[in-house]
């Protein structure tokens, strides 16, 4: 959450800042700002909202220059405002400072500077880092900039410059990610390669307690001891950002992306031989799996332990999301794996599950859709998404790709391990091959859901079922509800109604019903029985349409193509995905930008 980017070169800055900004409003749009160095003074302006706040202010009183720097903020200290939005300025008007993370001991540095003297205008742990610039400044930048990071607690990427030094931006990074680069005649700093310009084909990207002086023609790197380092560049070549291409919202683009992104998982996952490059001998040794994931990534991860328990048995499998399994005893050996799942590879608490795994001595495996991340460089393996840059706050291909490429790997290790037969494996490699046309399938039946969301939008309360894989998809279909939508909405089990959910249903609430196990006809045609005595109605989304007893108690039913009871969560969660879009749509919310929300959560 929240965006950082960095300009110097020859073009005027605030139009590329702006630029990249915009590519970046999805990590995070309470404020965004601009500061510009020109002929030695610094120049700042940030405005409360969306980057055209930002961008109508410079048209009417533009800022002029070659070096800026950039930020679109998700407020964590500080109520959105002019006042609390980056960048911040010091007093002196020497450095001004962009910042992602948290600052844990800003309190104290801040009483230290204010006995000092010095004055502060925000509510903000990053203002701290511009005065304590300043307080330290001893004419030499880099030396003060170095200083200073050693006295500062938490996470940061800061993206700084002086105005004393002219076409100079200066970077570092402490477990947030941080991104430089530069090609004719350009020099970037970013935290997202989402926004840099397609002519910049290699970049570096910053890991721990590193360094960067980028220039418009060189960047210079170095640990925060002020040692220089080798520069390691990871070559780029990303796809075109694109329009929406006749779209209303990125969401309804994504969702329509899903078979083409499945279709090149699989692909990059056979082609670049992806089980393969991890350590045969390890894995059948295996005796544990760790998952852990947020949001989104934490459902893929409960739909993965389903599958391992079924087709690994003689592997203990143990998921739980990433903000817990950090303060939960952690069971890791030479015979233990552990799993992280993250559309961004960034995710704070998922990746510091993952470091904790790794210092103690642990392997690690992400499932991970940006191949620059910090998860896929600090874990022993990776095995990409490929679902393509995803935009809308609600994630919808990733999660498709997620499920996918987990269910891949995990019939990979079970045939590996002798746990199915490699004719059982060869049927299972079919019905993923079949899996882009039935997600078509699945999206193509958004007519129908379109009319329903528009019927039942205004509905208080929706409850997800399902049982087994059709619960964890239920989760997932709830999150994207009320992420979204902002109305009430909860997943169950559905054997679990009677056991207290009961108790709130009533009339004007919704029940949708996932069923793609067709042993699962009779159970759930009971539970949906409680529901309707109770006055709610009901949706069923099936295979099996053709049940009279499903016909008999719904009052909407979405038939989506039979797919392997295994693999159904892939193609089953995408009319969830569009009833979340749908009924987000009809009451008029900002489907992309939900509020109080942001793609890429690098706090803790």
């Amino acid at each position: 959450m929240c965006g950082i980017i960095g300009y110097v070169g020859d073009k005027q800055a605030s139009d590329v800042i702006i630029a990249g900004l915009k590519l970046l409003e999805y990590r995070g749009y309470d404020s965004a700002g601009i500061a510009v160095s020109n002929k030695g003074k610094i120049k700042v302006a940030k405005k409360e909202g969306r980057i055209v706040n930002l961008e109508n202010h410079l048209k009417e009183e533009p800022l002029l220059g070659n070096l800026a720097i950039g930020h679109t903020r998700w407020a964590t200290h500080g109520k959105p405002n002019d006042a609390n939005a980056h960048p911040f300025i010091g007093n002196k008007r020497k450095y001004a400072v962009v910042h992602n993370g948290i600052i844990e001991n800003y309190l104290e540095i801040k009483e230290e500077l204010m006995s000092e003297g010095v004055k502060f205008s925000s509510k903000t742990d990053s203002e701290v880092i511009v005065h304590l610039l300043e307080y330290l400044d001893n004419g030499d930048p880099i030396a003060t900039i170095l200083k200073a990071v050693k006295k500062l607690k938490g996470a940061f990427a800061l993206g700084i410059i002086h105005a004393e030094t002219p076409n100079t931006i200066f970077a570092a990074k402490r477990d947030n990610p941080l991104i430089v680069g530069c090609a004719g005649g350009e020099g970037y700093i970013c935290s997202d390669i989402n926004s840099l310009p397609q002519s910049l084909k290699k970049v570096i990207v910053l890991d721990n307690k590193q360094f960067a002086v980028v220039k418009k023609n060189s960047v210079e790197l170095y640990n925060f001891l002020g040692k220089p380092l080798d520069k390691n560049y990871v070559e780029l070549s990303p796809e075109e950002w694109g329009d929406l291409k006749g779209y209303e919202c990125y969401m309804d683009k994504e969702i329509c992306e899903i078979p083409d992104a499945l279709t090149r998982a699989i692909k990059n996952y056979r082609e670049n031989k992806s089980f393969e490059k991890i350590d045969k001998d390890y894995l059948k040794s295996l005796r544990r799996i760790n998952i852990v994931g947020c949001g989104t990534a934490l459902h893929a991860g409960l739909y993965g332990e389903k599958l391992i328990k079924k087709y690994l048995p003689d592997i203990d499998v143990y998921s739980e999301m990433a903000s817990e399994f950090r303060y939960n005893p952690v069971k890791v050996d030479e015979k233990t794996l552990t799993i992280t799942i993250s559309q961004s590879g960034e995710t704070a608490d998922t990746l510091v599950c993952q470091k904790m795994v790794s210092e103690l001595g642990g392997k690690t495996l992400t499932i991970c859709n940006v191949p620059t991340s910090s998860m896929v460089y600090y874990a022993d393996y990776n095995l990409q998404l490929c679902a393509g840059k995803e935009v809308a706050v609600a994630s919808t291909k990733a999660y498709n790709t997620q499920d996918l490429v987990f269910a891949m790997f995990i019939f990979d290790l079970a045939l590996l391990r002798g746990s199915i037969s490699q004719a059982e494996y060869d049927n299972l490699m079919k019905e993923i091959d079949a899996l882009p046309k039935k997600a078509q399938e699945a999206i193509d039946v958004r007519g129908e859901i379109e009319a329903f969301s528009n019927k039942n939008f205004r509905k208080k309360s929706v409850f997800y079922l399902g049982r087994g894989i059709d619960y964890c998809v239920a989760m997932e279909g709830s999150l994207k509800l009320k992420e979204i939508s902002y109305i009430h909405c909860e997943a169950y089990a559905a054997g679990e109604l009677k056991h207290g959910t009961l108790a709130l249903i009533e009339k004007d609430v919704i029940a949708i019903a996932l069923l793609t196990d067709y042993d699962m006809v009779d159970k759930m045609y009971s539970s949906l029985a409680e529901v309707r005595t109770r006055g709610a109605s009901i949706m069923v989304i099936t295979p099996f349409a053709d049940e009279m007893k499903l016909k008999e108690i719904s009052d909407y039913l979405i038939e989506i193509p039979k797919v392997h009871k295994d693999l159904s969560a892939v193609v089953s969660v995408i009319p969830t995905q569009l009833i979340s879009y749908y009924i987000a749509r009809a009451k008029g919310c900002d489907i992309d930008k939900p509020r109080n929300l942001a793609k890429s959560v690098t706090v803790e």
